[in-house]
């Protein structure tokens, strides 16, 4: 693999090596055309720095032939950005206009490849630095999906490495693992909207219960790796969904979908914004319902929310951000392997609920010193519950109608503040950029488990019975409040104009406590009274950790990126490894926080909108992992599973990604037609170090060998067609590799699986009609299998479905 990079490298720098082209011009005042001395000249992306003299002329030398961009910097003067094709020694010249003069940020398309879908995030955006760090942009305007039904399967289609979990066809929530981590509930990447956390609780339960619709992004940022140190301690890296702002040129826009499709499928998407004077407001509603592919597998979904940015003054800008949503959903169960092979469709449970209350208010401020330091703060809070409601007992055994239901109800009341300063200087003649911030962040998070009703509707009551009852059912009732304080800081060095290194550090306070009682009465089927555990308990952990991380970016030519970085990780315990939902798993009360490290290597480059790459060997180490480990009670003869740190992994492997424009290629950039063809490859070895004999060299569950997805788009006018195919290969589910099909169905292996889809769009001056078919061929086919809700055992995906959009924008 190391050869196939080095040639690669080769391959595109050879083309470049002696070329020496000089780039120079003049700055001026915009108003009297003076010469502007000691003003700053980026080329941007690069680092290369320079300043102009008493005339206001620079000059940059031994450039090689490229597309650049040259940012030029002036006190009392608003900084400029233009892009230059520089084929020969070329003349650039800015004219800067005083800063009491309002002028619009001016973006440099050429660097953003437009048409994909698909781009990476410059070394500097807003107070963020992603240099050197694997990063994909998905820019929602350019992808041609399924939506309404926020397909992840084929919005995160270009993502390299991603396992996804399909558990409702409805997109309700998103289940994404990368790099052989546990899809579950997103639970392995700090999830973010607009920049701010959204997931339960982002210390002690990081599961994302809140997808933002589809329709109401503007991208999905998903960084890497080394994004521990900016955003929070997580293996698996940072997940931001950026809404839509209203036009900056309109004073009103609004905003209709209709959707329908199979199983009873409908979705109305509305939204209106705009700008008003100094203020940017944005505002949506969305509401979906279905049937479901399966029986008892109905839903209900309410989601809305509202933004206004002002621009309070030239320098300041402030916003305030409100998130709602509710839902309300049925859970047909999960199935035996005999019953998934016999009939994916059939469902066994008519009495299993969830519900989600989720209400997220965020405050925001950016302010500008100058156009080389920015601060930015952002505020949010959380108050939110979810409940689930359900007979959880084997799939293999009937529900008899007759008993209590299991009631699991955890409140969120979360609050959290973020704070980063972001500072561009010169330092030995080259650009160097300083980030420092600083976050807190207070959890209060109640869980409370026990009896619920006997009937078959959505009764979220908790219900006391008598003892000779025997309703053998787990009750328990515990806080988890939490704090947690961080520091941190990265700084971009660029070393030279193509070389750049990143060090950073991260400073973590961390204080979680659990206090509570926990009862579990167990009765045999003739309802004899077995055993009773009862206690109360209390603990608290306090600690504080350094972690560290360094990033290099070697750029031979504008169109070539080697980069490399390294960053330390941790896991502290959360919730849910405390969770008892389950009779045949029990907690070892000395579990502890997991850590390892991440590391990648990488080549990607391109051209906008023509073709782009990006090639990466990466190293996840993984220690104090918490997993099941099989146990026997020998006072009570019983198997059973025990949630405890079982020991270290390794996960090693290669991401692929290409993408390519063929009518482009033959023909040039000025084609009308557009016909682009992807290619997205990973594969991933990864494996326990175990020495037990148990767990000895098996493989780490749902984390399968091989990823792969391919397509192709065709872009011609106002028409869009667009087809994909992704396949899947098998992976285990438990960390012992269990290959036999059990009773329970709760372990066991997930066979390899592909997939087809399909979609097109089609726009008519305001009007944009939208269809597609998923599951192409109706393959039966499940992406996990559920220890617990959903299920417990196999949920099957989505048979072959369609979907029609019709969209309206005035």
């Amino acid at each position: 693999m190391s050869r196939l990079l080095l040639l690669l490298l080769l391959l595109f720098t050879l083309p470049a090596l002696g070329q020496n082209l000089t780039l120079s011009g003049r700055v001026t005042d915009a108003r009297t055309g003076r010469p502007v001395a000691q003003a700053e000249v980026l080329v941007t992306n690069s680092g290369q720095l320079t300043r102009t003299d008493a005339q206001g002329r620079y000059q940059f030398g031994g450039l090689a032939a490229g597309t650049y961009a040259l940012t030029a910097f002036a006190e009392q003067f608003t900084s400029l950005t233009k892009p230059v094709e520089l084929t020969a020694d070329a003349t650039l010249d800015f004219a800067l206009a005083a800063s009491d003069v309002k002028l619009s940020e001016v973006n440099v398309e050429g660097q953003r490849e437009q048409g994909f879908g698909i781009r990476r995030l410059n070394a500097v955006e807003g107070t963020a630095i992603y240099e050197a760090k694997k990063t994909e942009v998905i820019e929602l305007k350019n992808v041609t999906a399924n939506l309404a039904t926020n397909n992840a399967r084929q919005v995160f289609a270009k993502v390299a490495g991603l396992n996804i979990w399909e558990s409702d066809g409805a997109g309700i929530q998103l289940g994404i693992g990368g790099r052989g981590l546990s899809p579950n509930r997103t639970a392995n990447f700090n999830t973010r909207q607009n920049g701010y956390d959204i997931s339960a609780d982002a210390l002690g339960y990081p599961e994302s219960y809140y997808t933002p619709p589809t329709e109401a992004l503007d991208r999905i940022e998903v960084v890497r790796g080394a994004a521990s140190l900016q955003y929070g301690t997580q293996f698996g890296g940072m997940l931001n969904f950026v809404l839509r702002q209203g036009p900056a040129d309109k004073k009103v826009q609004f905003t209709t979908r209709q959707t329908g499709g199979s199983f009873g499928f409908f979705n109305s998407f509305n939204s209106v914004g705009g700008q008003l004077g100094r203020t940017n407001y944005y505002a949506y509603y969305q509401y979906k319902r279905g049937d479901g592919w399966r029986p008892n597998s109905g839903f209900d979904v309410h989601t809305a929310y509202a933004s206004v940015q002002h621009e309070a003054t030239e320098k300041l800008k402030i916003g305030l951000d409100y998130t709602r949503m509710y839902y309300l959903a049925q859970q047909p169960g999960g199935l035996t392997d005999a019953e998934f092979a016999q009939d994916a469709h059939q469902s066994k449970r008519t009495r299993n609920w969830f519900r989600v209350n989720w209400n997220l208010l965020a405050a925001t401020a950016d302010y500008r010193f100058s156009d080389a330091t920015r601060l930015n703060w952002r505020t949010f809070g959380l108050l939110a519950d979810r409940t689930a409601l359900g007979n959880l007992s084997r799939i293999d055994r009937p529900d008899d109608l007759s008993s209590p239901r299991l009631l699991i109800r955890d409140e969120f009341r979360n609050v959290g503040s973020e704070l980063r300063l972001l500072h561009r200087y010169a330092l030995a003649g080259s650009f160097s950029t300083l980030l420092v911030g600083g976050r807190y962040y207070h959890g209060f998070t109640d869980q409370r488990q026990g009896p619920g009703s006997r009937a078959a509707d959505a009764d979220f009551t908790f219900y006391s019975y008598p003892a000779e009852e025997n309703t053998s059912l787990v009750q328990a009732a515990y806080k988890y409040p939490s704090r947690n304080a961080s520091v941190f800081v990265e700084n971009i060095f660029n070393l030279t104009p193509r070389l750049s290194l990143t060090p950073g550090l991260r400073y973590e306070f961390i204080q979680t406590r659990a206090r509570g009682t926990f009862l579990s009465q167990q009765y045999d089927q003739a309802g004899n009274f077995l055993s009773e555990d009862n206690f109360a308990e209390q603990r608290q952990t306090t600690r504080g950790l350094l972690l560290g991380g360094l990033g290099a970016s070697f750029k031979p030519t504008e169109q070539v990126e080697v980069y490399a970085n390294f960053s330390q990780n941790y896991r502290a315990i959360n919730f849910n490894d405390m969770r008892v939902v389950n009779p045949g798993i029990r907690i070892d009360q000395d579990l502890r926080d997991e850590r390892g490290y991440s590391a990648d290597l990488g080549l990607r480059g391109g051209r906008p909108g023509v073709f782009t790459y990006d090639a990466s060997l990466f190293y996840l180490a993984y220690n104090n992992r918490i997993g099941l480990s099989p146990e026997k009670d020998t006072v009570r003869s019983q198997n059973y599973l025990l949630r405890t740190n079982i020991g270290r992994s390794r996960n090693l492997g290669l991401e692929t990604f290409v993408e390519a424009d063929i009518l482009r290629l033959l023909q040039g950039e000025n084609t009308r037609t557009g016909l682009s063809v992807f290619s997205n490859l990973t594969l991933v070895d990864a494996r326990y170090n175990i020495d037990k004999e148990v767990f000895r060299n098996k493989k780490v569950e749902l984390a399968p060998s091989l990823i792969a997805k391919a397509g192709l788009t065709l872009r011609r006018g106002p028409l869009k067609l667009a087809y994909q195919y992704a396949y899947t290969s098998r992976q285990f589910t438990d960390a012992t590799n269990t290959l036999e099909r059990e009773a329970t169905a709760v372990f066991g292996t997930i066979p390899a699986y592909w997939i087809m889809d399909l979609s097109g769009s089609y726009e008519y001056k305001f009007l944009k009609l939208e269809a597609g078919l998923n599951n192409l061929t109706d393959n039966r086919y499940f992406t996990r299998r559920a220890t617990a809700y959903p299920g417990p055992g196999i949920i099957p995906a989505d048979a072959r479905g369609f979907y029609l959009t019709l969209q309206a924008q005035f």
